[in-house]
């Protein structure tokens, strides 16, 4: 019985959260071979230059856009079945299948590079701090107090646990190997193409709309994973969490983002979120947590990893008690 249940999907999943969790991205193996996901930056960085020109009309722009993402999603699709095929036929092909869907989870990646964040405060102060969360935000971390510092990482802990836990968790599940790397492939179309600047307004418009579209549902799940996880966080407040996400989330410039920010401000009470500066431009947002909340600081930082380590468990059990009801 054991053996079936790690055998169906939950289990295949359950199995690549805890290796993720485990293990992470070892920078040995990623230094020998491509990461799939550069793999997925080259295919598009191939599409841009070829759709992508100056002087390209609006519509032009547009309609590469669309064949683009198109091609991509196709190609990640069709990799991962021929992965699953080519598995099938191989003895604990369904471990293997676990290992390979662990690539595409970001646990450890993501604590970690939080958690620097927050070491960097410790030994070399604010300077350090901002050195570090340069890595993982696109705001400019010189115009970044320790507030804002600790606020973008506890932001980028929250949002990425949505897109780059919950969400390729959730398409595995619903697709398999061809569903966790097509979302994949979607998500880092989205980062590198789906900006609202001149460039990639309409070229990217269809990798934006799409990636909107696919996070809709882990971005909701994701909530619900932190008040899960602020019912066991010492010093988290799941009530607290609750209000801030039905009464914030809609707020927030994105359609999904919101969800674990607000979930996240609310547990450790404090104020996420609000105008920010990027490229020089501020950008005006409702604050999550509501305006009235405290200004985060380092030691919240790591209260935010405490709920984010929880979270990240629920899931794993969640996945579990899928794979023994299979």
């Amino acid at each position: 019985m054991i053996e079936a249940a790690l055998q169906s999907t939950g289990g295949i999943l359950c199995l690549a959260l805890v290796f993720d969790a485990a293990i992470g991205d070892p920078p040995a193996l990623w230094r020998r071979l491509p990461h799939p996901v550069v793999l997925f930056g080259s295919l598009i960085g191939w599409g841009e230059g070829r759709w992508n020109r100056p002087g390209a009309s609006d519509a032009d722009r547009r309609r590469g856009g669309v064949l683009l993402t198109g091609l991509l999603l196709v190609a990640a699709a069709l990799a991962g079945w021929l992965l699953h095929r080519m598995l099938s036929f191989v003895s604990y092909g369904w471990l293997l299948e676990a290992l390979i869907a662990s690539v595409f989870l970001a646990q450890k990646s993501l604590h970690d590079h939080v958690a620097a964040v927050a070491e960097s405060f410790a030994t070399d102060g604010l300077p350090g701090a901002r050195r570090a969360v340069s890595m993982i935000v696109g705001r400019d971390p010189e115009q970044l107090d320790a507030g804002g510092v600790s606020r973008a990482a506890i932001e980028t802990a929250a949002e990425n646990f949505s897109d780059g836990v919950v969400a390729p968790a959730f398409w595995y599940l619903v697709a398999g190997l061809p569903g966790l790397l097509a979302y994949k492939a979607l998500n880092t179309a989205d980062s590198m193409i789906g900006h609202k600047t001149a460039r990639y307004l309409m070229f990217g418009w269809a990798a934006a709309r799409l990636d909107d579209l696919a996070n809709l549902i882990p971005a909701r799940l994701s909530a619900l994973l932190l008040w899960a996880a602020a019912l066991l966080a010492p010093g988290a407040d799941v009530r607290a969490s609750v209000r801030a996400t039905l009464r914030d989330a809609r707020r927030h410039r994105s359609p999904n983002a919101g969800w674990p920010e607000s979930a996240m401000a609310g547990a450790l009470g404090l104020r996420l979120a609000g105008p920010r500066v990027y490229g020089g431009k501020m950008v005006e947002d409702a604050w999550m947590g509501g305006a009235e909340g405290g200004d985060a600081g380092p030691a919240d930082i790591r209260r935010a990893l405490v709920l984010f380590r929880l979270a990240c468990g629920a899931l794993i059990l969640l996945a579990g008690v899928m794979a023994l009801a299979a």
